[in-house]
């Protein structure tokens, strides 16, 4: 048995641990971080992402920020409770504190300290900007650092090599289980090296920021049903994040927050081997699934604030499977390749029979689902791809809302759709400290979570906060872990 020790005992080494992680040292502790990948793939979802931000500048987060996630802040909580809402934390009763949903002070915490994060950010020299994304036009403000979430990681974690006096990387090392004193405080992880050799991490505080379990197929199959099998993480970082540290939390009483039959949603190419092999030009075509029948409406509204509902269709679809069709129409949206990131080629034909063979649906049906949209779209005079246009099909259901225009031209063109996992949305409540809570309402001393292990979401996510929910929490428990340690500041 090997044996460690450190002041501060950090599981994951994304965007979330790594800051927690520097934050701590900042404060005079030490810090030992565990990463289940290797040195290479370090980093887990945050190395793959864009990593944007949903600020109007780098001094204040959008507009919409606390009022989108007031509309998805979890079902229908009991007014009697929420009242109560209006004290601090403190005064707060146990009830309320430890309750199933998204509490606004918590979103105003976030709000407040997102900027601070991004300045705090800003001086390991990552460069923040509005930048271009793969949606050609957006309902809401979003800025990402300039080399993505792999510039976040190797900034953090650079720094934190340079600080190897104080932050220890264990990298191939993966937590399975708390550590508890006599008293109820959580003093260390026990964990799992190469060659399952078994590792004790000894520290005064735990953070707790290894992801959601979105590589983990037993925990979506229990959460999110038998679909779970047709979908994957969107990128190879997720495949490392498999729920021990949300369900080591929950072992400790850890009172649960967010939405655990639900997840960040993404269509992609199940072709591909990129990441995050986005297919969002499909507001402009059809949506069919392996019968060829249409299934959804394929336009709401904006794509960016509506692919997530979409893509969760698809995972409704036999097979998990839907294809978006496109004639030779598509190529009148200008720029619409920067909405797709496969890089493998659509099927491609000049007739609709033979662009069903291609996909494997029956061509008889396709060209019946083709030709009843068709005879029930408008004049495409209006068309424009940039906002919602208002060409909606009549007397078809189900509707196609906005972009309807018939598909008739040559080449004819289809994509292959799956939903993906970017996220999953289970975790632990936490307070305004990231400390994490337990069912009584109480902090449980020495244990915090951070980034996919705070519960946050529930049914949508509320895009461009992922990220910034990690850095943020990440701070805030790396600055508490260490001064609940006692370490010197």
């Amino acid at each position: 048995m090997e044996n460690y020790s450190a002041d501060v005992v950090v599981v994951g080494c994304g965007i979330a641990g790594l800051s927690a992680a520097m934050t701590a040292a900042e404060h005079g502790a030490r810090v030992a971080i565990l990463e289940r990948a290797p040195f290479d793939e370090r980093g887990g979802n945050t190395r793959y992402t864009e990593s944007f931000w949903r600020m109007k500048s780098e001094t204040a987060v959008s507009d919409d920020f606390e009022e989108r996630f007031a509309a998805n802040a979890g079902g229908y909580p009991d007014p009697g409770i929420l009242q109560d809402a209006v004290r601090d934390w403190d005064n707060q009763p146990a009830v309320l504190r430890s309750l199933g949903m998204v509490d606004p002070g918590f979103v105003a915490t976030l709000a407040e300290e997102a900027p601070k994060a991004l300045g705090w950010l800003k001086s390991f020299g990552v460069k923040f900007d509005f930048l271009p994304l793969y949606f050609l036009s957006q309902s809401t403000t979003r800025m990402g650092p300039i080399g993505g979430g792999l510039a976040l990681v190797e900034a953090l974690a650079g720094a934190a090599e340079k600080l190897s006096e104080q932050i220890t990387f264990y990298y191939e090392t993966a937590a399975r289980d708390l550590i508890t004193d006599d008293s109820g405080r959580i003093c260390g992880i026990k964990a799992i090296g190469k060659g399952n050799r078994p590792i004790h991490f000894h520290g005064q505080a735990v953070v707790l920021a290894s992801g959601g379990f979105e590589g983990n197929p037993e925990m979506l199959s229990h959460y999110v049903g038998a679909q779970a099998q047709f979908i994957r993480p969107v990128a190879r970082g997720g495949h490392y994040n498999r729920g021990e540290g949300i369900r080591m939390a929950l072992a400790a009483g850890a009172a649960p927050c967010g939405d655990f039959g639900s997840f960040h949603a993404q269509p992609v190419d199940p072709r591909a081997a990129d990441w995050e092999p986005v297919v969002l030009n499909y507001s402009y075509g059809l949506l069919v699934n392996r019968n060829g029948r249409r299934f959804t409406d394929e336009g709401p509204a904006m794509v960016d604030a509506t692919y997530e509902a979409v893509t969760r269709e698809i995972m409704a679809q036999p097979e998990g499977l839907a294809f978006a069709v496109f004639d030779a129409g598509l190529d009148d949206v200008d720029n619409w390749q920067a909405t797709v990131r496969s890089r493998v080629p659509p099927h491609e034909a000049a007739s609709l029979a033979e662009l069903a063979a291609l996909m494997g649906v029956d061509g008889d049906q396709l060209a019946a689902t083709v030709a009843a949209f068709n005879a029930a779209c408008p004049s495409a005079a209006d068309f424009d791809p940039m906002q919602p246009d208002g060409l909606a099909t009549v007397d078809l259901e189900p509707r196609k809302s906005n972009w309807a225009r018939p598909l008739v031209q040559p080449p004819f063109r289809a994509w292959p759709m799956i939903c993906s996992n970017c996220f999953t949305f289970g975790g632990v409540k936490v307070d305004y400290n990231a400390r994490v809570i337990n069912a009584e309402g109480d902090a449980i001393p020495g244990l915090y979570a951070a980034g996919e292990v705070v519960g946050l979401y529930y049914r949508t996510y509320t895009g461009a906060t992922s990220v910034m929910r990690g850095a943020v929490t990440g701070r805030l428990a790396g600055a508490d872990a260490a001064r609940q340690g006692n370490a010197p500041n």
